[in-house]
């Protein structure tokens, strides 16, 4: 396995190893500081504001569009698997990765009905047996676009919760409601 990006949005694997005691696979990643985002957000989610989200996803749906132009999916796309690396983020001094790649496969050739990863994130064709495709990373996307509004964990009962103007943008709840869309071929690509 071998994914570089060349990006400033997706953390490269240069490789698998095998430990020869334990038989445990290693994967060799791409340097990188900072911590996933589900809890730097829990820590910080007070303190940072629209401009400061619009460009975290801005960052989080530019590396998906690289990996989706490479006809590859994620299956694993959650923000337990995105690195925030940041020294002041009210200056803009941050940066967002996608990382743990190693699920990601070629479009059409991923046959895998299996469930990787975060339940909450992942499409219901998924739930329902059906493979990943790139609509399924686009209904995760929603799923952190919801979870950048609310703050909160995405489960069963919260995903039924109706977000208002109030909390988000009218142009921002339509979106995020057509990558969460429960057909995968009406969801935005």
């Amino acid at each position: 396995m071998h994914l570089i990006f060349n990006s400033n949005f997706i953390l490269n694997i240069y490789g698998i190893s095998q430990d020869p005691d334990t038989k445990d696979y290693i994967v060799v990643l791409e340097n990188a500081e900072g911590e996933n985002f589900n809890d730097w957000a829990y820590n910080n989610f007070n303190n940072f504001n629209w401009s400061i989200k619009i460009r975290l996803l801005f960052y989080i749906i530019q590396g998906l569009k690289e990996i989706h132009q490479k006809k590859m999916v994620l299956r694993d796309f959650h923000t337990r698997n995105l690195l925030i690396s940041t020294n002041n983020i009210n200056d803009n001094d941050f940066n967002i990765t996608i990382l743990d790649m190693k699920l990601c496969g070629e479009f059409g050739n991923i046959n895998e009905t299996k469930v990787y990863g975060d339940i909450h994130y992942t499409a219901p064709e998924v739930l329902s047996g059906n493979s990943y495709t790139q609509a399924t990373d686009i209904y995760s996307f929603g799923m952190i676009m919801y979870f950048m509004v609310t703050g909160n964990y995405p489960s069963d009962e919260i995903k039924q919760k109706e977000i208002n103007e109030q909390e988000a943008p009218k142009c921002y709840i339509d979106l995020m409601e057509k990558c969460l869309d429960q057909n995968p071929e009406n969801r935005p690509n």
